[in-house]
């Protein structure tokens, strides 16, 4: 049984069609209602369910967690995915109201859905999975906004954080950190077709010949989610074709 954050689209819909592919049961989280059950229905509801959740807020998250237990009397799997890009502005014209918010669905999203799912595993003896997405721009600087960089950044200290504590409940905590997918996210934020999202990171990665999907970062997070990855906890798998070991420069906002 899985439970996915931000999976009425992008990286997050593609791990859900992906997870019940492989026999899980899902439950699809979201505050895009009518895409969240546009995928229900695509998928079918015999397998996975839609819940409206802002990550932001607390009480949905207990919630969320609530219903799942409610529904499908288990939670194995965790994908804490929801997330957001925030202003797209260099630090010296940042605004802090703007990095508030990015950081309350990027950060404080994540940690109460660790809280919340971590402690329900912990209750229900359930030795689970627990996937969150980072970024490139959260293993370096200069390849995203301030804000957004910030936040991703902390997300992997989250991720570690909660491997050690979690860790002795029999319980794993992953994070997989994405290059830039062409996903709504990406798109919208920059007013960009995805075919230049991906040609710009192809041109980018040291590896030729594959373009980067969304299908990419969610088989990563199956494999963190499957048994093949029994004994793989606190760490930070970065599906980037090899940008973040190479040297790179990218021009960025208000330079």
């Amino acid at each position: 049984m899985a439970l996915i954050t931000g999976a009425a689209s992008g990286i997050g819909e593609e791990a859900a069609r992906l997870f019940a592919e492989n026999g899980a049961s899902i439950v699809i989280a979201d505050i895009q209602d009518e895409l969240g059950q546009q995928v229900v229905d695509s998928i079918g509801s015999q397998k996975c369910s839609y819940f409206h959740c802002d990550v932001r807020d607390e009480a949905q998250v207990q919630s969320l967690v609530d219903f799942t237990f409610q529904k499908y009397g288990a939670l194995h799997i965790l994908f804490s995915n929801a997330g957001i890009m925030g202003p797209l502005t260099s630090l010296l014209d940042l605004d802090l109201a703007q990095l508030d918010l990015t950081f309350a669905t990027n950060v404080r999203g994540v940690a109460a859905t660790l809280k919340h799912v971590g402690r329900a595993m912990v209750e229900h003896k359930i030795r689970g999975s627990i996937i969150c997405t980072g970024s490139v721009a959260g293993c370096v600087g200069g390849v995203g906004p301030m804000a957004y960089t910030g936040s991703k950044h902390a997300v992997v200290g989250l991720v570690r954080a909660a491997s050690v504590e979690l860790g002795k409940h029999g319980i794993r905590v992953n994070c997989v950190s994405p290059f830039g997918v062409a996903t709504p996210l990406p798109c919208k934020a920059y007013n960009l077709e995805p075919s230049f999202v991906e040609e710009s990171t192809s041109a980018m990665a040291s590896l030729q010949g594959v373009v980067l999907k969304a299908r990419h970062i969610a088989e990563a997070a199956l494999f963190f989610a499957s048994d093949e990855s029994a004994y793989v906890s606190g760490h930070n798998m970065v599906v980037d074709g090899g940008f973040t070991v190479g040297s790179h420069v990218i021009n960025q906002i208000g330079d």
